[in-house]
């Protein structure tokens, strides 16, 4: 009798092991498998929240089959207090592992709001956008003028929105005085402006910034972003350029900037005035002129007076020979790239194709041959004044 009470035990303790083994098996694969999700969601994790909610909300929204599982994986890799406020992308068919690796890592939010301060070179503005997860697209909810007075009230509810992230995206062909200024505005950044960094010393492309952040700091993250295109371009330029430093090679992409907003066009542009240097031919272009007359202190707004063009100053191409004594602007990477490997070419003029400036431009190798593509566009202007 006993023996058979003490067979039927070791029997049920042995069925016991087992289901209990494969319950474990079960919850492992579980955890570690594809999850639910059909399609990603943002995920926002407020300041405070705990793993109790996030499991929570995120069966709520079918991203995983068990709040309890999922917390119990939380708690077996010791993650549970490791949870961070955010927005986080959470992809279609992410599993529990990978979902609680997502919402502990921390770093800057992955999805919802963003707010974008564009720096251009005749405006600025303020861009509020939103990731939409399912597209992983950005759809702009806001637009505004920060120079047109007060800020619409919806940008105060964004700005100190959960998990907003903020960036400062600088336009190519931008000058140091245009940065400083609008920097000035973005109510995020902190402190004073003390030196307006040197022209062309800045690098166009778009920074992560945090509220609070200096405005002196960003500048700096600025100019070390272009000494580093800067350096990488020089040493792989080209042979043979009439450059002696990599200042004289970033004037010249500054002008190459302004005078062409077409990525194809730029290393054309910069062959044209690479021939007239090594010809000992002026360089007579507008722009360096105009940075002449407003010291890159915002838009000319009119013509060139003939006067201007022949006013001796040192910005004046024109009238000087070689290169002005800065750059004009900051250029961005493809313009440096384009006056250390400018295209091979014997053209030494051009002028714009068409009214558009995205049409690009007419070459020519002789004065002939440019006077009537100059001809042609006079006739383009003269057609539009008579309508």
């Amino acid at each position: 009798m006993r023996r058979h009470i003490a067979s039927n035990a070791l029997t049920f303790l042995v069925v016991l092991v087992f289901l209990a083994g494969g319950v474990l098996l079960w919850a492992q694969e579980e955890y570690s498998s594809e999850g639910p999700l059909a399609q990603p969601i943002c995920l926002q994790v407020a300041r405070g929240s705990n793993m109790s909610r996030v499991s929570e909300e995120l069966a709520g929204q079918g991203a995983i089959s068990s709040d309890v599982l999922f917390r119990l994986g939380a708690d077996y890799e010791k993650k549970t207090g490791d949870l961070k406020a955010g927005s986080y992308l959470v992809p279609e068919r992410a599993s529990m592992s990978e979902i609680l690796g997502i919402v502990t890592r921390g770093g800057a939010s992955t999805c919802g709001t963003e707010v974008v301060y564009r720096i251009g070179v005749t405006a600025a503005e303020v861009q509020v956008r939103e990731l939409d997860p399912a597209t992983g697209r950005y759809a702009e909810v806001l637009e505004f003028d920060p120079g047109a007075g007060e800020a619409p009230a919806e940008y105060e509810s964004f700005k100190t929105g959960l998990g907003t992230r903020f960036r400062v995206a600088l336009a190519e062909g931008v000058t140091s005085w245009q940065v400083v200024q609008e920097l000035s505005q973005i109510d995020v950044l902190e402190g004073e402006v003390a030196e307006l960094p040197a022209e062309g010393a800045l690098a166009p492309d778009s920074y992560e910034i945090t509220p609070g952040d200096s405005r002196a700091d960003l500048l700096v993250r600025m100019q070390e972003a272009q000494q580093a295109i800067l350096t990488q371009a020089w040493e792989n330029r080209a042979e043979g350029l009439p450059y002696e430093t990599p200042q004289d090679a970033l004037t010249m992409a500054s002008i190459v900037e302004k005078e062409t907003g077409g990525a194809e066009e730029r290393p054309l542009v910069a062959s044209v005035f690479v021939n007239r240097l090594e010809r000992g031919m002026r360089l007579q272009t507008d722009p360096t002129v105009i940075y002449g007359i407003t010291n890159g202190q915002g838009v000319l707004g009119r013509g060139i007076r003939q006067s201007e063009l022949r006013a001796e100053t040192p910005y004046n191409t024109y009238v000087i020979a070689g290169l002005p004594p800065t750059p004009i602007a900051n250029p961005g990477r493809a313009s440096i790239e384009a006056a250390l490997n400018p295209a091979e070419s014997e053209f030494i003029y051009f002028v714009a194709k068409t009214l558009d400036p995205a049409d690009g431009h007419n070459f020519a190798t002789n004065l002939d041959d440019h006077n009537s593509n100059v001809a042609a566009y006079r006739r383009l202007e003269a057609e539009r004044a008579g309508q």
